[in-house]
């Protein structure tokens, strides 16, 4: 810089304007080149910064992406073998009671519901924060910002199946079922309880159109679930492919 400097004063001094404003003018353009090279050094490393972000947000979709493919493909072996108990459960209705082998009340007693674990938690982030602005593509993104909302009708429509099973199917069954029925018969511990203890009366509760009612009603929902299951797995099966595209 000072050798700049006396550059132009020796320019100024000897009256040579003509070449102290060529002089000027040059210098001027490297001063602007260097701004320019400053911000362009700055701009890639805004640009690889951001790729970076880009990268792990990928990732991390991806992640719980593939959980919850891995989730939907048990639920839509597991709906089907629902769906089968339920309409066996409805093929014994005006049964005579004493036909009733051991397994079919077995059947009969069984409410378990499949366990639901779809995650949301990174998604929602992506689409609630900034890390929405890291992600280029619009297609991308508008698959992201749909998918939240579909994995909340599939939670809404679990807990439906839920509320039946708790509220309808339960208190039908402890009204008419007792579990003496599940105690051994082979040991006098219980041998009391067995002669003297109120029996089952699966012949009342067949009978009933509350239990009907209720068993339908979760067979009909539980169908519901498992064709909502098969699309939401389309569309994470698309959104995994969406990313890999992205990743690549």
């Amino acid at each position: 810089m000072k050798l700049f400097r006396k550059l132009r004063r020796n320019l100024i001094a000897l009256g040579k304007f003509k070449s102290y404003v060529i002089y000027a003018l040059g210098e001027i353009v490297l001063i602007v080149i260097g701004i320019s090279i400053a911000w362009k050094i700055n701009n890639l490393n805004d640009i690889r910064k951001n790729n970076i972000s880009e990268q792990k947000i990928y990732a991390n979709l991806n992640e719980e992406l593939n959980t919850n493919l891995s989730s939907l493909s048990g639920l839509i072996d597991e709906y089907p073998q629902t769906i089968k108990y339920l309409e066996n459960t409805l093929n014994y209705v005006g049964q005579n009671p004493n036909e009733l082998t051991q397994g079919a009340k077995d059947t009969i007693i069984n409410i378990f519901d499949n366990e639901v674990n779809l995650l949301d938690g990174f998604i929602n982030s992506v689409v609630n924060t900034n890390k929405f602005e890291f992600i280029e593509s619009t297609e991308l993104k508008e698959l992201i910002i749909r998918y939240p909302n579909k994995i909340q009708d599939f939670k809404e429509q679990d807990e439906k199946i839920k509320i039946i099973v708790a509220n309808r199917i339960k208190p039908v069954l402890e009204k008419y079922i007792s579990l003496i029925d599940k105690l051994p018969n082979d040991s006098l511990k219980y041998e009391r309880i067995k002669e003297f203890g109120n029996k089952s009366d699966y012949a009342t509760l067949l009978a009933s159109k509350e239990y009907q009612n209720s068993i339908i009603d979760r067979l009909l929902q539980t169908k519901i679930q498992l064709d909502n299951a098969k699309r939401l797995r389309g569309k994470t099966k698309l959104l995994i492919t969406k990313l890999k595209q992205e990743l690549n």
